[in-house]
């Protein structure tokens, strides 16, 4: 979690940084989000020379959301600038240019064509991020486990005592698609979950989405990270739909919506990690 310095008379940043961070408390932990509008041209500036790449239209670079296990100083902490420092910045991982092309026979204004599609780093700002953990005292950390997130204990109609959605970014993609980070969390009084999704829909070409769910377990003083990469061609998962019995009116709707979309894409990439600070 972020810190700020300890001033008589905090400056306008500082206090804007406070007055918009809400805290809650579970057990040993605290959970905290913030939420600010969108980044002024002086951040995005200082913000676009440290990554190296231009940054999307839409950049919550104050935004954040944070575990932290108060005993240990273990947490882990969601933010637009970590996100975006995982996109590829040297273009061996963007789409390749068989769909550049087909995205650009698509588009309505076709002079720009490939030349502007293909752009030294990641364009459809595609991440990975996971999150950014700090290790506790004693070098707590997350380590690779078999293990499941218990999500029929999640389906459980507990009462929930604290949620939030922050958005880290958001582009339109040259009014093509989207591509989005958002971080969902909702706390009940025995377990809580971090869903930090990023989707990215091209039209007429590919879908991606990217899933890091944190899972803790208060009563056990444990804590499970997943991560689930899915894709799939725009043309696989609009058939998928279609099968599915969805109506063909309501396609287009669908394919907005990363929460509807998700099974109907590939998995291609699934790990987990644990750790558990329960004394032997």
């Amino acid at each position: 979690m972020a810190s700020f310095p300890s001033t008589a008379m905090p400056d306008p940043s500082q206090a804007a940084w406070l007055q918009n961070t809400h805290t809650h408390k579970q057990g040993a932990y605290l959970i905290s989000t913030r939420k600010l509008p969108i980044l002024k041209a002086g951040p995005i500036d200082a913000m676009t020379a440290r990554l190296g790449i231009p940054i999307p239209e839409m950049i919550f670079g104050d935004n954040l959301v944070s575990i932290s296990h108060q005993p240990t100083g273990w947490s882990i902490a969601f933010t637009a600038e970590a996100a975006l420092d995982r996109v590829d910045k040297t273009g061996k991982s963007m789409l390749r240019v068989a769909y550049a092309g087909e995205w650009s026979s698509s588009r309505e204004k076709t002079s720009a064509g490939i030349s502007e599609v293909v752009k030294p780093f990641d364009w459809s700002y595609t991440t990975d991020y996971t999150g950014t953990e700090t290790a506790g005292a004693t070098g707590e950390a997350l380590k690779g486990a078999e293990v499941d997130i218990p999500l029929e204990l999640l389906k459980r109609r507990d009462p929930i005592l604290f949620h939030d959605e922050v958005v880290l970014y958001e582009s339109e993609l040259d009014d093509n698609g989207i591509s989005i980070v958002t971080v969902k969390v909702r706390v009940m009084a025995q377990r809580m979950l971090l869903l930090c999704r990023a989707f990215m829909r091209l039209d007429n070409v590919l879908v991606r989405i990217r899933d890091t769910r944190v899972y803790v377990d208060f009563e056990k003083d444990e804590v499970i990270r997943e991560y689930i990469a899915r894709e799939s061609k725009f043309a696989d998962v609009k058939m998928r739909l279609m099968r599915s019995g969805l109506h063909p009116d309501h396609i287009t709707a669908v394919m907005r919506d990363a929460q509807q979309v998700a099974e109907h894409v590939d998995i291609v990439q699934r790990g987990t990690e644990s750790l558990s600070f329960a004394k032997s």
